[in-house]
C-alpha cells in the first residue's frame, strides 16, 4: 500500500519565503527550499546540507536530528569569533569594554532579533504551535520597541529559539568549512549586522543611572509595584524624589525605560552630574574615541582644570585656555595652578605643552 505524503499548500508560507510558489508541495520538497533559501541569505553554499538541515529543526520535530548539539557548539565558536574581532578592532579596549560589546552584539535578544529580521525562523521545522505563537507575538512587539534599550529587552522577552536558531547556523557553518573559524565569521557576520560598534555602544541604562549617582554621591533607589495582574510598574528615585516611571509585563523592561528616563531627565537638569555631556552623549548612541581629545581631558584632569564645557564640541571651538581658565576656575584652583606652573606662568606645564604640540593642539596652548 503506497503511504499518503503529507502536503503543505504553498500559500500557507510566510510571505518573506523565498519559495517557487505551486499549487501543492511535499513537506520533502518545502524542506529543500528552506534550505536553498537559507543558503541564499548567508551567500554561502553548504557542502554537507545535512548540516544546515540539522540547525533548522528544532527538537519537537523528532523525525530528524534537532539543532542542539550544533547550538552547543555555535554559542562558543560565534563568541569566540566575535572576540576575536573585537580584540584584533581594538587593541586599547580593556576587558570590560571588549566583553561588553560582545554582549551587546551576539547576547540572546541582539541574536533573536537577528532571526526575526531574516525571517530564519520560518524555514525550521517543528511542532509546536505556542512555539510558533511566542515568537509572533515577539516579531510583532519588537517593531514598536526603543532602540536605545533594545538590545538589553524589550516588551517581550525574546523566545530563546531564535537566538538558537542563529547560533546553530553559525556551527553548520563552522563544522561545513572545517572548523575554520575566520571563515565561519566571514560568511556569518553579514547576518549580525548592524554591528555594534565602540561609537555606537549603548551603556546598559540602569548601569549607567547607579554609576553616574553614585559618583556625584547621590542616593538612587529603584522599585516596583504591580498595575493590574500582568503590569510592573517600576519607579526611579533619586535623592528620596521620585524622578521616572515605566510600566510593561515585563519587569525587566520596565526598569530599563525607567531608567533611560531618569536619565534623560538629569541630562536635562543637570548637565554637570553627567560628566559635562559626555555621558548624555553616551546615552544617545554618540561616544567621543578621539585619542587626542581623551588626551586634552586628562590634562586638564592632571592640572586640576575643568574639562570643557561641552565634551562634544570641537577643539576648534573651544575659547582660549587662558580666558577659558579664568572665568571658570575657583580661587584654590587658580592659586594650585600658580604654584604648579610657576616656571611657564601659563595654565599649562612645559611637559603639557609638549604633549598638546604632538597632538596638533599648538592653537589651545
Amino acid at each position: 500500500m503506497k503511504k499518503k505524503r503529507t502536503v503543505v499548500k504553498s500559500e500557507d508560507c510566510h510571505k518573506s519565503v523565498s519559495i517557487p510558489a505551486t499549487p501543492m508541495m511535499t513537506l520533502e520538497d518545502y524542506f529543500i527550499s528552506s534550505i536553498q533559501a537559507v543558503e541564499h541569505i548567508l551567500k554561502y553554499r553548504f557542502k554537507d546540507k545535512s548540516l544546515l538541515a540539522a540547525a533548522l529543526t528544532h527538537s519537537s520535530y523528532t523525525d530528524s536530528p534537532s539543532y542542539q548539539r550544533l547550538e552547543f557548539v555555535g554559542d562558543a565558536a560565534l563568541g569566540l569569533a566575535f572576540g576575536n574581532f573585537v580584540f584584533i578592532t581594538y587593541p586599547s579596549l580593556d576587558p570590560g569594554q571588549l566583553s561588553h560589546l560582545r554582549a551587546s552584539n551576539i547576547s540572546t535578544e541582539k541574536l533573536a532579533r537577528v532571526a526575526v529580521k531574516h525571517g530564519l525562523f520560518h524555514y525550521v521545522r517543528h511542532n509546536a504551535p505556542a512555539l510558533l505563537a511566542k515568537v509572533s507575538e515577539f516579531s510583532v512587539a519588537i517593531q514598536e520597541e526603543d532602540d536605545d534599550i533594545s538590545g538589553y529587552g524589550g516588551k517581550v522577552k525574546a523566545p530563546k529559539v531564535l537566538a538558537d536558531i542563529v547560533e546553530s547556523i553559525a556551527a553548520a557553518i563552522y563544522v561545513d568549512v572545517k572548523f575554520d573559524l575566520q571563515l565561519m565569521w566571514e560568511v556569518i557576520s553579514p547576518l549580525l549586522e548592524p554591528i555594534v560598534t565602540l561609537e555606537n555602544l549603548q551603556q546598559q541604562p540602569v548601569t549607567m543611572l547607579y554609576e553616574l549617582c553614585q559618583k556625584e554621591g547621590k542616593n538612587v533607589r529603584i522599585q516596583q509595584r504591580k498595575n493590574g495582574e500582568k503590569n510592573i510598574i517600576v519607579d526611579v528615585f533619586v535623592n528620596g524624589k521620585i524622578l521616572a516611571s515605566a510600566c510593561s509585563e515585563q519587569k525587566e523592561t520596565s526598569k530599563l525605560i525607567a531608567a533611560k528616563r531618569a536619565l534623560d531627565k538629569l541630562c536635562i537638569s543637570d548637565p554637570m552630574l553627567m560628566n559635562v555631556n559626555r555621558n548624555c552623549d553616551l546615552l544617545s548612541g554618540v561616544q567621543e574615541t578621539s585619542g587626542a581629545k581623551q588626551k586634552l581631558i586628562a590634562i586638564c584632569g592632571k592640572r586640576h582644570s575643568p574639562e570643557p564645557t561641552t565634551y562634544q564640541q570641537q577643539l576648534h571651538s573651544y575659547k582660549t585656555p587662558r580666558k577659558w581658565w579664568k572665568k571658570t576656575a575657583t580661587k584654590e584652583q587658580m592659586e594650585l595652578s600658580q604654584e604648579d606652573n610657576h616656571e611657564t606662568g601659563t595654565l599649562f606645564s612645559r611637559e603639557d605643552k609638549e604633549n598638546l604640540s604632538k597632538l596638533g593642539l599648538n592653537s589651545l596652548i
